[in-house]
């Protein structure tokens, strides 16, 4: 049997994902080929909706749904016999095996970020070389000079990912110019938006693409130290970086004297307790000092006077982890890609109501249509589709009627949303939006640190409207006191998160004003979400008296005799909707 790499990536569920590990190990070495078989776990981003996925390398052959006798068959017929198990094999719609490149998730992507992911084994740095990694830094420090690589950065086009655009040569520039012995660069990789994977994903599938990026920072800003706030939530993410950073040192592509160049840098990963608000960068320095986590006021910016009081330029991962191909094919070749004024590739974690949930990459100027229906297959539902929403809880929603908009920072701006770091949830018709913003809003007053008064008592004066349209006590002065706490939150909140904390309700309300005005009107939700504005009755046409639903009820709130049409005793319902779910007729009504 020839050598191969095997690249397991494992079970949905954590605790199968861990047993069927052992198990596949436990195989290879009663059988013997252990030393021959290098197991690897990682991703295969877009194949979200299989159980379990095994990709064999450099095969290229993808298996789908094995339980453990199907582990077993792999490892003999194939792994071992080197013949793949043709009905073990993934297949696509039309139930015949597809190779990867051939499915549609991928059609439309361009991967540059994502480009190492499934591909290769995040522990080794030897793989990562293979793939013309470190080639970036070595080319910065040998064959250019800090302005030069300042100078690529601005051709490439290149913005800033983690929300606000801003583009990243300048910022660098802005260090750089400040006359002063120590500088710093800092990684965000504090990744805190519900529904929003990418940097995890990135950190655990190709962490060595952040060192090199970090370091081409560092020589081009003139800093000698880094640092990569992570949060603690993400343990294979820390484990890797941490392996990465030793393993660059090891080949002197850290440290002092990076291969014989006369440039020092050094880099260390800090953890951070899962505070939303250190998202934003004061605060993120703040914490990585040994502070509370609190965001201050701006200017001076942190690329002037930053970690303590020191310049420091601030990325998240995903912004660092494009530099190092910037370096390597230039900036024109980067900066031809996208749109005039969005370049390069955005990665989104595409989930919610969609076929093909993952990360995707595309280039910017990608339409929303494009992403949801041609690389994420469209609803998993007959369900309509109702909205998309992009930015996490500083974002908003885009209505069906903005679907061609193609993906680029000023399009979504107008209208009403952000790019933020990259999440993107598809909702159907089923969804209320008045809830998806109470349900964004919440996040933020949990998450805020309470340093202003805007955010911490704005916040919780607009969840409390929010929840008077829910409940049924809203009234017609409602939706304006609604815009008056919005208005004074963006414009009085200290940072970021209380500034944009009402863009959802904002944005809601501006596509879908008609779903508050049937709530405070007619105190009632179409949707069925918001349980205190929905009635259970019971058809007495339809109703045979089977009593089934009165067994279901948690409440034993529903009366009536055998084979006679039974009633709701309204005062006792907790709305739970068990009888919906028992009834065989259609003799529930919700309304």
């Amino acid at each position: 049997m020839e050598n191969k790499k095997y690249v397991f990536v494992g079970h949905r569920d954590d605790e199968v994902n861990d047993q069927m590990e052992h198990e596949f190990v436990k195989t290879l070495i009663e059988k013997g080929v252990k030393d021959q078989i290098k197991l690897v776990k990682t991703e295969i981003f877009g194949l979200h909706t299989y159980d379990s996925i095994l990709k064999v390398m450099p095969d290229d052959v993808v298996y789908t749904n094995l339980d453990m006798a199907g582990m077993n068959r792999v490892i003999d017929e194939h792994l071992i016999g080197g013949e793949p198990v043709k009905d073990l094999l993934y297949k696509g719609k039309k139930e015949e095996y597809i190779d990867l490149g051939d499915e549609p998730f991928y059609h439309k992507q361009y991967r540059i970020v994502l480009k190492n992911a499934g591909v290769i084994d995040p522990e080794s740095i030897e793989e990562y070389l293979g793939r013309n990694g470190y080639k970036g830094l070595v080319k910065a420090i040998s064959e250019m000079n800090p302005e030069s690589v300042i100078e690529e950065m601005k051709k490439s086009g290149l913005r800033g990912r983690g929300g606000g655009g801003f583009p990243t040569w300048m910022k660098w520039n802005f260090s750089r110019q400040v006359e002063n012995k120590t500088k710093y660069i800092v990684c965000n990789a504090d990744e805190g938006d519900p529904g929003a994977y990418m940097d995890r994903s990135v950190l655990e599938s190709d962490p060595h693409a952040l060192v090199e990026g970090m370091a081409i920072a560092g020589f081009a800003v003139g800093a000698t130290k880094g640092f990569i706030y992570c949060r603690a939530e993400y343990p294979l993410a820390i484990k890797r970086l941490e392996l990465a950073i030793k393993e660059a040192g090891e080949y002197g592509l850290l440290g002092k004297n990076i291969l014989g160049t006369g440039v020092d840098f050094e880099l260390e990963v800090r953890l951070g307790a899962g505070a939303f608000v250190c998202g934003e960068e004061t605060a993120l320095l703040a914490s990585i000092e040994g502070k509370r986590g609190m965001p201050k006021p701006r200017p001076p910016f942190p690329a002037v006077k930053g970690l303590w009081d020191k310049p420091t330029v601030i990325n998240n991962v995903e912004t660092l982890s494009n530099v190092p191909v910037i370096m390597y094919k230039g900036g024109d070749w980067y900066g031809a890609i996208g749109t005039e004024k969005s370049k390069g590739t955005k990665v989104f974690a595409l989930c919610g109501k969609v076929l093909k949930s993952g990360l995707v990459e595309v280039p910017m100027g990608t339409t929303l249509e494009e992403i949801i229906f041609d690389v994420g297959g469209g609803s998993y539902s007959d369900i309509p589709f109702k909205a998309a929403q992009t930015g996490g809880p500083s974002g908003g929603v885009i209505p069906p009627q903005f679907l061609k908009t193609p993906i680029s920072y000023e399009s979504l701006l107008e209208l009403g949303s952000i790019m933020g770091s990259g999440g993107l949830i598809v909702m159907d018709e089923a969804d209320c939006m008045v809830d998806v913003s109470k349900f964004y809003l919440q996040f933020t007053v949990d998450e805020s640190c309470g340093k202003c008064a805007p955010c911490r008592i704005g916040g919780k004066q607009l969840l409390g409207l929010l929840e008077k349209v829910t409940n049924g006590t809203a009234d017609e002065s409602t939706i304006k006191n609604i815009h008056k706490v919005s208005n004074a939150m963006k414009k009085a909140s200290l940072c970021g998160l209380g500034q944009t904390s009402p863009n959802p309700v904002l944005s809601t309300l501006k596509y879908y004003e008609n779903e508050y005005l049937e709530h405070i009107n007619d105190k009632k939700c179409s949707t069925g979400v918001c349980k205190d504005l929905v009635q259970y009755t019971v058809v007495e046409d339809k109703c045979i008296g089977c009593t089934l639903c009165a067994r279901k009820c948690p409440v034993s709130c529903i009366d009536g005799k055998t084979k006679e049409p039974h009633f709701i005793n309204q005062d006792k319902c907790i709305k739970c909707g068990e009888c919906f779910t028992a009834c065989k007729f259609d003799a529930i009504n919700v309304g």
